[in-house]
């Protein structure tokens, strides 16, 4: 897409118009920040500009796994990690459109609608910002805007310690885990016995979404990953099949602050009841 806009609706288009940014004063940021993440994303010397959305509603393919298969199932992997970048890609659209140099706080959800058990929509919202002093340094890789799920503390706290964030990283592994069969099931009963079978196809299926993790963040050129996390979910799938989802933010030092003093953390007591 030549300007970026091919797939972002009018409406938001117009929204992205009124915001705050460089040749529009007047306009207003919009963010998710609470008061804190917003005092310190300015103090690390950026400004907010407005949040950023993407969306993908994807109908979800069939594949099928014998009863006593562990394996993954390619097809439902591949639909939730394509559906998930259509959303973050989006997403990063409208940051570039605002003038953004990243986005921080992303959140990335996938909920089942009802009007068909097959579609599934992939959400991901976060919060542009810009360097303050005009800085491109900060841009992920081919210059687009960086991506970060790390909150406006973290981000901070990331820039102090001399690192800066690259990209989010993902890796999907949705995985059918074979059944007992009866004789097997009634060998157990009223035993303490490890069900081997289940804890070597749930290992390898996390083993392969965070393989798949690690290897986006080695293709950014990343020297590691922060606030990775890992979920499962089945999302309405028939037993025995599980999604494995890793995530987390890809980060690099900072030219000329490789050898800086990371300074020691502060203890903060909250005062929430």
């Amino acid at each position: 897409m030549a300007d970026g806009t091919a797939n972002i609706p009018e409406h938001a288009l117009a929204r992205l118009g009124g915001l705050r940014r460089a040749g529009h004063p007047g306009g207003i940021f919009t963010s998710d920040f609470t008061v804190n993440e917003f005092l310190l994303v300015r103090k690390a010397g950026f400004e907010p500009v407005g949040l950023c959305v993407g969306s993908c509603i994807y109908h979800l393919g069939f594949q099928f796994a014998g009863w006593s298969s562990s394996v993954e199932l390619e097809t439902l992997s591949t639909a939730m990690y394509e559906a998930r970048a259509l959303a973050m890609e989006r997403m990063r659209q409208e940051a570039a459109n605002m003038g953004a140099d990243g986005i921080v706080g992303v959140r990335l959800t996938v909920k089942r609608l009802e009007w068909d058990s097959k579609v599934l929509e992939f959400v991901a919202i976060g919060t542009g910002i810009v360097h303050a002093g005009g800085q491109t340094a900060f841009k992920g890789p081919g210059g687009q805007p960086f991506t970060s799920a790390l909150t406006g503390q973290d981000f901070w706290t990331l820039l102090k310690a001399g690192y800066r964030p690259l990209e989010m990283v993902m890796g999907s592994c949705v995985y059918h885990v074979a059944r007992r069969g009866p004789i097997a099931s009634l060998g157990s009963v009223g035993q303490n016995v490890e069900l081997t079978n289940f804890s070597l196809a749930l290992y390898e299926a996390r083993e392969i979404a965070m393989e798949r993790m690690q290897l986006e963040a080695t293709q950014a050129g990343a020297e590691g990953v922060v606030g990775a996390d890992l979920h499962e979910g089945s999302h309405g799938w028939a037993s025995h099949v599980i999604e494995f989802f890793s995530i987390g933010t890809a980060v690099v030092p900072i030219p000329g602050h490789e050898h800086d003093d990371i300074p020691d953390p502060a203890l903060v007591l909250s005062v929430n009841g």
